[in-house]
């Protein structure tokens, strides 16, 4: 696939924590402790679940919100259940897709905030606000309300869950580190690790990241939560090109929660892998009825399109836009899935300009860096993308698309030694990364040749150069952009083509 995935399966979990810290208001604070007991059941279970920081069930979940919702219309001005509703409302909208319930959730902490403002300690609601503003893609702002949290609360560990997130999004991997490990010396279990697991991922130490993910599975505390980690784990399987030992985690995923969208896409991409494409298709379908993510329609388009059924990729792609724009409606920022989709099967200088947007705004993941990157290179700017890939590359994440994205963008440049050096690196990581893209980079790789014994000889140009792709990346001329804001080095104004 040509996108990278947001790691949605640990936004729900950070929603999970978050919530965690509410439940205790099933005794609601500042109504002298006049609410009755938790009624045995769904609500009960889903307590118990959010105290230790896990997921409870999609249908737990729902029995917790409509029980604070029939208790706040009966008591209005209780401004910590009107935080723990927000903060449900928020994990409902990432496990199920719902982005509509993320403008309840703002409506309910908004109201918390107007009961007991952030001056006077209302924590809780702040906490809601920074999961709501990571949900929809707004790092900046969870952020602000992370660190509001941070400085007034620092042994609240709900909010380094927070912290990661947003510090992931705005790329500075320094200080999603240091929360990370904040996070694990003031919680223990399966929370925390998946939420260390994806940042030594992030950091490249995939054995590191696989034995958290590991310990994680063992302690986790409800089918939810063990799902979820599952998962994560297959997830980290399949990009280390293991589809076969992702399945063996996805399955046991699906059997604890039958219809759990993130192990459906999982199994789907690592069936299209071992050929199984029919199978594939129909975990792709499943997973998009029950979690209709952009991006999972963009996989499954790009699955279509490698089979050559193209009216079935357009459907797909129409998907993709359809549920980004309504999201787009409930501030959700689908910036990064549209912007790949225009790169590849659209209209890469939207992209390009969607994404110089995103960075300006501070979003500059590894993952921004790479989109804008490759849209450079598809609008037909090679030099400027290449800086961009370069960033991408060097973090520390060991991406198969990366890493073919910045060896097509030396190929492009003549840079023959790095471009196969990267292309290779693709194909080892993960050998079948994408249906589209991993037979591009074989038929890539063989048109840079094998390099000579000894070491590098030529140079580009020179005698024995191999015969390059020189094809330009779209079939037209464009003026060169104006640099890009804070990136070092900055690209010279000739084109080099």
């Amino acid at each position: 696939m040509t996108t990278e995935r947001v790691p949605r399966i640990v936004l729900g979990v950070g929603a999970a924590m978050v919530l965690a810290g509410m439940v205790a208001v099933l005794v609601p604070v500042g109504l002298g402790g006049g609410a009755p007991a938790p009624a045995p059941g769904a609500v009960a279970r889903a307590v118990s679940a959010a105290h230790a920081g896990a997921q409870a069930s999609l249908p737990e979940l729902a029995a917790l919100i409509g029980d604070r919702e029939r208790w706040l219309r009966a008591h209005p001005r209780d401004d910590a259940s009107w935080a723990e509703l927000g903060a449900a409302y928020v994990e409902r909208g990432t496990r199920s897709g719902d982005t509509a319930a993320y403008v309840r959730a703002e409506r309910a902490l908004e109201r918390s905030l107007e009961l007991l403002p952030a001056a006077r300690g209302n924590t809780d609601a702040q906490l809601g606000m920074g999961a709501l503003a990571n949900a929809r893609g707004d790092f900046r702002a969870a952020r602000k309300w992370g660190e509001a949290v941070r400085d007034r609360a620092p042994r609240r560990w709900q909010v380094y869950a927070v912290l990661i997130d947003a510090y992931g999004g705005l790329g500075d991997q320094v200080s999603a580190g240091r929360a990370m490990e904040r996070l694990r010396a003031l919680r223990a279990g399966a929370p925390a690790l998946s939420r260390a697991s994806l940042v030594y991922r992030d950091r490249g130490w995939r054995e590191d990241a696989a034995a958290l993910a590991h310990d994680a599975v063992a302690l986790a505390a409800t089918p939810a939560e063990k799902a979820a980690c599952l998962a994560r784990l297959g997830d980290l399987a399949w990009e280390r090109g293991e589809p076969a030992e992702a399945l063996t985690s996805y399955g046991p995923a699906l059997r604890l929660v039958p219809g759990h969208a993130p192990s459906l896409a999982g199994r789907a991409r690592a069936l299209a892998a071992l050929g199984r494409t029919g199978e594939a298709l129909r975990d792709y379908s499943a997973a998009l009825e029950a979690l209709p993510l952009p991006q999972y329609a963009l996989e499954a388009g790009e699955l279509y399109e490698s089979l050559g059924l193209e009216g079935d990729a357009r459907t797909q792609y129409e998907v993709l836009r359809a549920r980004a724009t309504e999201a787009g409606t409930h501030g959700v920022d689908g910036t990064l899935v549209l912007a790949r989709y225009e790169a590849d099967h659209g209209d890469p200088d939207a992209a390009v300009a969607r994404l110089r947007a995103a960075w300006a705004r501070g979003h500059r993941s590894v993952h921004v860096a790479d989109a804008l990157g490759w849209a450079l290179y598809r609008a037909g700017d090679a030099e400027e993308a290449l800086p961009y890939a370069r960033r991408a590359t060097d973090q520390g994440l060991r991406s198969a698309l990366f890493a073919y994205h910045r060896g097509r963008i030396e190929q492009e440049l003549g840079k023959w030694g790095p471009a196969r050096r990267h292309i290779e690196e693709a194909l080892r990581i993960n050998p079948s990364f994408s249906p589209l893209l991993a037979p591009k980079a074989r038929r890539a790789l063989a048109s840079l040749g094998e390099p000579p014994e000894g070491g590098p000889r030529n140079v580009p140009g020179g005698a024995g150069s191999p015969a390059p792709d020189r094809s330009p990346a779209r079939d037209r001329a464009r003026p060169s952009p104006s640099p890009s804001p804070s990136l070092s080095p900055s690209p010279s104004s000739s084109r080099g083509r």
